[in-house]
């Protein structure tokens, strides 16, 4: 009788032997630096996922020995929603490298992401495998982290003059309701439809500040689009008011993603809040949100004065602002979050007309 197990072994085994054979036929001095490429941890694998090749660096970096994973599928080590993620997107006919943030799980059962450069390589033989440069940017993540509850704490101190007039004029409404009813006055059921509008009013006010001071997440789910908008627009509306500012919502499209809601909240109100800052003469912002096939846009235009053409590319770095208070974070803050969406960050602008910010996420 046929052994399955013993054939499917044998084939893993002929594989890894060819793909062996192939490194080495490297020069000494590249497989020296590929065996012992410090805490970047390199592997091939075939186009099914099985493992052929993996660094001495997997021992330090995940715990593992080389021979724990060599014919192996790489899928049984990478959280199950990036699997899905880039099955879905990697383009296997290129040879340029795509990156990817990968959690990969370590031998002792915890997740650790990586950021990894996975293309499509040739051997001699004419074997074709993927090949992945992955780096563990945990502290990188960490740091980020702290960065982020920083700039939320900062952006909860400057709104919250704001919050403290609008939920100064509910108060006010109710104080005025209650000291009617307390005369005795008719119409009663009005009385209460209305005070229970402007709790309503600073119930919603308080709990957008509160959620600003939570700790971020890196929990993903399934989340409206127009909602997550809605919400922060309900925030900022009180800063908006002092600089004279209407915000307005355009839904074009109604859009569901995968995302965590408390990180791409913190973009929106990172970006809109930069869009009031910077209008100090008053006007509108305009955030729309609509779909193409496969993406969702959320685009924020402001009429404020502009940005140098020559100064957009370095939006994007750290510590670089064109605020005179600014921390030079919240760009970049953004930015990483909406990469680490797999999306991206585009910026427009014109000389005295006004700025757009397009954040481009996959649906």
């Amino acid at each position: 009788m046929i052994n399955h197990v013993d054939l499917i072994n044998k084939s893993t085994k002929t594989k890894v032997n060819k793909v062996n054979t192939c490194i080495s036929q490297l020069p000494p001095e590249v497989l020296e630096v590929v065996e012992r490429s410090g805490f970047d941890l390199i592997t091939l694998s075939d186009f099914s996922g099985q493992i052929t090749f993996v660094s001495e660096s997997v021992e330090k970096v995940l715990g593992y020995s080389k021979d724990d994973l060599l014919g192996k599928s790489v899928f049984r080590y990478i959280l199950q929603d990036d699997q899905k993620y880039v099955d879905q997107h990697f383009d296997r006919q290129s040879y340029e490298p795509q990156k990817y943030y990968l959690h990969i799980r370590h031998q002792l059962g915890k997740y650790i992401i990586f950021e990894s450069n996975i293309s499509v390589v040739d051997f001699p033989n004419g074997e074709k495998q993927i090949l992945a440069v992955s780096k563990d940017i945990s502290d990188k993540k960490q740091a980020e982290e702290i960065f982020i509850r920083s700039e939320k704490m900062s952006i909860a101190g400057q709104l919250a003059a704001g919050i403290a007039h609008e939920i100064r004029n509910p108060l006010t409404s109710l104080r005025g309701f209650i000291q009617l009813l307390q005369a005795g006055m008719e119409n009663k059921e009005a009385y209460y439809k209305i005070m229970m509008d402007e709790i309503d009013k600073i119930n919603t006010i308080t709990s957008e500040l509160l959620f600003i001071s939570k700790p971020m997440t890196d929990e993903k789910s399934e989340e409206s689009v127009s909602e997550m908008v809605s919400d922060v627009i309900t925030l900022l509306k009180t800063q908006a008011n002092l600089y004279n500012i209407d915000l307005y919502l355009d839904v074009q499209d109604e859009v569901v993603i995968y995302c965590d809601r408390s990180q791409l909240k913190q973009v929106f109100i990172n970006l809109i809040k930069n869009a009031i800052e910077e209008m100090t003469a008053g006007g509108e912002i305009l955030t729309t949100i609509k779909k193409t096939v496969d993406t969702c846009v959320i685009s924020i235009v402001d009429q404020g004065p502009g940005i140098p053409k020559h100064l957009i590319h370095k939006l994007k770095e750290p510590f670089f602002t064109t605020k005179k208070n600014g921390t030079g974070l919240g760009l970049m803050i953004s930015n990483q979050i909406i990469e680490n969406h797999h999306g991206f960050l585009k910026i427009e602008s014109e000389k005295n007309v006004g700025s757009t910010f397009s954040i481009h996420l996959p649906i």
